[in-house]
């Protein structure tokens, strides 16, 4: 889009009832980044109350209406998701304001790429805004959502404020506390707190009406977020203009060996073959990994981002010894982030070889994280933690002022954010990119531990027994725990797939609005004690459909497949010869439906019967209008339920592998919605 352009967000998705706003940067220096703050406001073009304000202090709505998701680290910078959910937005509210500020005499002229996104609630790209011409502000309006009718328009709004969050905010009618004032005085760009007065000068879009009675200012309201010490960032001096870095990647085709023949091994910067014993494997693993975070800033953001470090120098350490009661503890590593003077601690607790975390353990260094003022506690193992579902539960003491959060990395998420730097995205020297694939050939190295999800429990074979001899009742906790690690499973294979492509791949959750996890997995749970079946939907970028794997544990068959989309245009009969030429390298036993839009079934057939005659997939007599076809594979599936070569979990991995390879990426990639360039266009 370009600025002060405005679409219907109706005519690009027929799922907009919720939508994920993103707004990104990229940074030349690693530690450039801004804060997301988001208004809603009247037909007056002001806030109804400071309750109306979200920003990193109050980052979700009682309604659910808006939810800041927090940054996601990318390989520059930083992008933070917004989800608002526009069913339940106050009938009061007329428009949604989105903006960005920065603090101290940061500019966001000092960041790169500076962006707008937003996706429908299907996790589909709708539209983006590159916003320009904002080198000298320190806060910006990306855009606006805003009511039109029964439904909701976007605009590309781009506006500047010299003056900072406190200039933006009170323009829409927010209290900004004495001291917030003061504050921002010193933080956000030096000038005057009467130059404040002045912001209407770079008002929004919209020319707001008389300012309503304020309430009285509420401490929610905040001044942005600056060093502790009260010390201000030096002022940056003009930069040069910029000019792309060159990333380094790994090139696809491996050099050929110099060795003599294959009982030559390359000497490795990492071995594995001296390791004898799980606390090996651990601490082993602990310093390679954060080793290599010290070094290569691409990839220790992407790992820590999430959980609210900085961007900053990194160091890392390991076997710390920290006092604790009568004996001292001694965490397997420690993370520490310096940014403007103000330091981020984490300390880390390391498990490979499927050994599960110890609560007694966990709660020792969440107790001394609290009383050490560090900021995190991360645990990484080959576990894969759920939403709503802990690894650990450990006790909070609610009267400690400093609170320190629990975090959890699976091997297999390292392994991936590795596998995505250096084989898609790549790193800024060819060294770190040397030194990640390093990294990854130690984590995929069977004697490292470090192999991600693996086992899918104790009650796995007792479920399947039930599920044969039909005594599995509902209720049953065995059957959850299947569930819960079926879950698991996807969101590995989901890593597993899209390190591989390069392309974001994410399992699709079904569930009623407002259900939390654990009630969905309680509803899966009873589903799969009546019909016996697990499924999972994956959205994978560029493919026309979401991609399914069901798992039948009654006949114990695998069944992947995809629906995809009838063209706008054309004739029936290309349809079916155009989809079968795509699929000549796709299996003969690959089943085609055609997928009708009456009650009756449309023609249905093997690749191998269809190939000479793609006419048979059309339906015959009924005048039955075609809506897509449904591919799809099935194989047997493993009856162990680890991860050995005739484990379930290999072939849950293998199957999903297969049918993206041989089938989906050979599809036609999705045609978007288009709407007339004067629709598109035209003020709302």
């Amino acid at each position: 889009m370009i600025m002060g352009s405005n679409v219907a967000l109706a005519d690009l998705s027929d799922d907009v009832s919720s939508v994920i706003v993103s707004l990104g940067w990229a940074s030349p220096t690693g530690e450039g980044d801004a804060d997301v703050s988001v208004l809603l406001l009247d037909a007056n073009g002001k806030v109804r109350s400071d309750d109306d304000f979200y920003f990193y202090n109050h980052p979700v709505a009682d309604d659910g209406s808006v939810q800041l998701l927090g940054k996601t680290p990318t390989a520059d910078g930083s992008e933070d998701r917004i989800s608002f959910d526009l069913t339940a937005v106050p009938s009061g509210i007329d428009r949604i304001v989105v903006a960005a500020s920065r603090y101290g005499e940061a500019r966001f002229g000092e960041l790169d790429d500076v962006r707008i996104t937003l996706a429908d609630a299907a996790g589909e790209s709708l539209l983006r805004f590159a916003v320009d011409n904002v080198d000298s502000v320190t806060a910006v309006i990306f855009g606006e959502l805003y009511r039109r009718g029964e439904g909701w328009k976007f605009r590309a709004v781009g506006q500047g404020y010299a003056t900072g969050l406190a200039g933006l905010a009170t323009d829409f009618g927010v209290d900004i506390e004495d001291d917030a004032a003061g504050q921002s005085e010193a933080t956000l760009d030096g000038t005057e707190a009467d130059e404040q007065a002045d912001a209407t000068a770079l008002a929004p879009t919209e020319t707001p009406a008389e300012k309503p009675d304020r309430q009285a200012p509420v401490e929610a309201v905040p001044a942005p977020r600056r060093p502790e010490d009260g010390t201000r960032e030096p002022r940056k001096p003009a930069a040069r203009p910029r000019t792309a870095k060159k990333k380094v990647t790994l090139p696809k085709t491996v050099k050929k060996t110099l060795a003599e023949n294959d009982s030559w091994k390359s000497a490795r910067l990492f071995p594995v073959s001296v390791l004898k014993s799980d606390r090996d494997r651990e601490m082993r693993a602990t310093s390679v990994l954060l080793s290599v975070m010290a070094q290569v800033p691409e990839f220790s953001r992407r790992l820590t981002a999430g959980f609210g470090a900085p961007a900053g120098r990194m160091e890392t350490f390991t076997e710390v010894s920290l006092p604790h009661g009568d004996t001292p503890r001694r965490p397997d590593g420690v993370i520490r982030v310096e940014r403007a003077g103000k330091l981020w601690t984490a300390l880390v607790e390391t498990k490979t070889n499927g050994n599960a975390l110890k609560v007694d353990q966990v709660q020792a260094y969440m107790d001394i994280a609290a009383r050490r003022g560090y900021e995190a506690v991360i645990t990484l193992t080959n576990d894969v933690a759920l939403e709503g579902s802990p690894l650990v539960d450990v006790k909070i003491d609610k009267r400690r002022k400093h609170k320190v959060a629990l975090w959890h990395l699976s091997w297999a998420e390292v392994a991936h954010q590795a596998q995505m730097l250096i084989r898609h995205e790549g790193v800024s020297n060819a060294a770190h990119a040397w030194l990640l694939q390093e990294l990854l050939h130690y984590l995929q190295h069977e004697n490292s531990g470090c192999h991600g999800f693996q086992n899918m429990g104790p009650a796995w074979v007792p479920v399947r027994n039930g599920i044969d001899d039909e005594t599995l009742c509902q209720g049953d906790a065995r059957a959850l725990e299947v569930v819960e690690n079926w879950e698991r499973l996807i969101r590995q294979v989901c890593l597993r797939l899209g390190g591989e492509l390069g392309q974001k791949v994410l399992p699709v959750q079904r569930a009623k609005r407002g259900w939390d996890p654990k009630e969905r997995r309680n509803r899966l749970a009873d589903q799969l004690c009546l019909h016996g079946r697990l499924q999972a939907d994956l959205r994978i970028d560029g493919t026309p459909g979401v991609l399914t794997v069901s798992a039948d544990l009654r006949t114990g068959k695998l069944r992947t497949g995809i629906d995809i989309p009838a063209p706008e245009q054309g004739y029936p009969l290309s349809w079916a010869k155009r989809l079968i030429r795509r699929l000549a390298e796709a299996p003969a036993d690959l089943h085609v439906e055609t997928l009708v839009d009456s009650e009756a079934a449309g023609p249905r057939g093997t690749l191998e019967r269809l190939r000479p005659e793609p006419a048979d997939l059309l339906p015959k007599g009924n005048n039955a209008k075609i809506t897509g076809f449904r591919l799809s594979l099935l194989k047997s599936m493993g009856s162990g339920r680890g991860n050995a070569e005739t484990g379930f979990i290999r072939s849950v991995d293998d199957a999903v592998h297969r049918f993206y390879t041989t089938v989906v990426l050979h599809l036609d990639a999705p045609t978007t919605r288009r709407t007339p360039p004067k629709e598109r266009t035209t003020a709302g």
